[in-house]
């Protein structure tokens, strides 16, 4: 197995709901995430997959973010947008972009501070 990944960033305020303390509140955090792919086989030029043909299907996906307060965005009016569940989305919307591809979405971390992570895989 193989495997590649790519790091992006995206800034945007979010609070939690049911929370009871400062994050109830709130807030912004510029959110570091790393993607994580896999394949059994690399391709005919002996890649996973180009990393800017990565990195343009990440930023797609992290787009939905940037600069927004997430809680206000279709999905996450409903889902509490903790970093887990922000993780979650992302892995699910890359693994939906790559379902014709022999690459599969492996990981997804996501850092809301250099030193709080959460990540979501199947």
């Amino acid at each position: 197995m193989f495997e590649i990944s790519v790091k992006m960033d995206f800034s945007a305020a979010h609070n939690l709901r049911k929370y009871r303390g400062k994050c109830e509140k709130l807030h912004g955090h510029n959110w570091q995430v790393e993607a994580v792919f896999a394949a059994e086989e690399l391709d005919k030029i002996g890649m996973v997959m180009d990393f800017k043909a990565v990195r343009k299907i990440l930023g797609e996906v992290i787009m939905y973010f940037d600069h927004c307060y997430i809680n206000k965005t279709a999905y996450f009016k409903k889902v509490n947008p903790t970093s887990e569940n922000i993780a979650r989305f992302i892995y699910e919307r890359l693994k939906q972009e790559l379902k014709k591809q022999k690459v599969k979405i492996k990981k997804v971390n996501i850092w809301e501070t250099p030193c709080s992570r959460a990540a979501f895989y199947e």
